[in-house]
């Protein structure tokens, strides 16, 4: 188990209440997972291999300590995948298998998934003005401001457009004004990345939700449905559902032998460090270990790790009241958690991942 300090953050960020009412060079040196070592539940099943404790010879005496702590902490449903089969799907606090909880922004990273696709199919490139695709005078912007900003500023948080609006989920043109020049500053504004929806609308000539399902969620078996929550574009879901987007970007966009993001650049840009202004975080994917990182509701640099605990080529989703989808190539690993607030109410990371991680550490080690 790794040993490390957390970093001050998060003793701040534990006192902080969210400020918002929201309804990621290589990952690692080490070996990518083998698709021939990858299980894939069918398509359209409920049919998903498992696999024990006992086999895989972790700490059968930490099991139950983490299941003490997830439900403490307000967890509906958690579930480990080991080369892509179930070692643990818990369900807490009255939750059901079947029930459909919100991803938050931990569903960002289905956005840049689906932007990864319709690139791919040379629908759009990310190098393009949002323009190409919003529109002319979709923010209060001059002219050549608003060609300055590119999709992928959209996708690295670095449009530069006012955060200090009073409703940093607002996509209406009013709240959307200068601020910085786009790629001179990195905050986590989620009216901007909310604008990627109507991006990818446009391009594809077709509703977000249509090209998604076909494209994506449809493809691996998913279930669930994005609902307009005020400005927010929120993904409902079962566990496993996460859990399956998880295994796709675990095989780098391949289910099985489907080839769904076959654009291994674009995979690559995602899941790594995006631009130079925080290490960890690629395209709307959170990075762990990197040496400093910005949160949301910050506008400073932090030293340290993500997760200190956690595995230095982790990869992750993190949404509001702490729904969180890692993913660790090193070790073949899927982790999800969805629940209520753990105690926090932030927006993405918290100190609950590096509890959580203790606890993971504790069994799997």
């Amino acid at each position: 188990m790794k040993t490390k300090t957390i970093p001050f953050l998060f003793l701040l960020l534990s006192t902080m209440l969210s400020c918002s009412d929201e309804t990621e060079e290589v990952i690692s040196e080490e070996p990518n997972p083998n698709q021939d070592e990858l299980y894939f539940p069918p398509i359209n099943s409920e049919e998903w291999e498992n696999t024990s404790i006992l086999d895989l010879e972790w700490n059968i005496n930490a099991e139950q300590p983490l299941y003490d702590f997830l439900e403490e902490k307000n967890t509906k449903a958690f579930i480990i995948l080991k080369n892509g089969k179930i070692v643990i799907e818990k369900y807490f606090n009255g939750a059901a298998s079947s029930d459909n909880n919100p991803w938050y922004s931990a569903g960002k990273t289905l956005t840049a998934f689906t932007i990864g696709v319709a690139q791919q199919d040379d629908l759009l490139s990310i190098n393009e003005p949002s323009n190409t695709y919003l529109g002319t005078q979709w923010a209060n912007l001059t002219a050549s401001q608003e060609q300055s900003i590119t999709i992928k500023n959209h996708l690295t948080m670095t449009t530069g457009l006012d955060y200090t609006v009073s409703n940093q989920n607002c996509t209406d043109f009013e709240c959307l004004t200068y601020l910085n020049q786009p790629g001179n500053f990195w905050y986590y504004h989620n009216a901007t990345y909310t604008l990627l929806t109507d991006i990818i609308a446009q391009a594809t000539n077709t509703d977000y939700n249509t090209y998604f399902n076909n494209s994506v969620k449809n493809k691996i078996g998913m279930n669930g449905s994005w609902i307009r929550l005020g400005f927010a574009h929120i993904y409902y879901s079962t566990a496993r559902s996460m859990a399956r987007f998880g295994l796709l970007n675990l095989n780098k966009g391949t289910w099985g032998d489907n080839q769904i993001l076959t654009d291994q650049s674009y995979f690559t840009e995602m899941t790594t460090t995006s631009q130079n202004l925080n290490e960890s975080y690629g395209y709307l994917w959170w990075l762990n270990g990197k040496s400093s990182f910005r949160a949301p509701a910050f506008e400073n640099q932090f030293p340290g790790e993500l997760i200190p605990d956690a595995p230095d080529d982790l990869i992750a989703g993190l949404g509001k009241d702490d729904q969180k989808l890692y993913v660790v190539p090193s070790q073949n690993l899927v982790i999800v958690r969805m629940g209520n607030d753990s105690g926090e109410s932030l927006l993405g990371p918290s100190s609950f991942d590096n509890d959580l991680w203790i606890k993971i550490n504790e069994l799997i080690n």
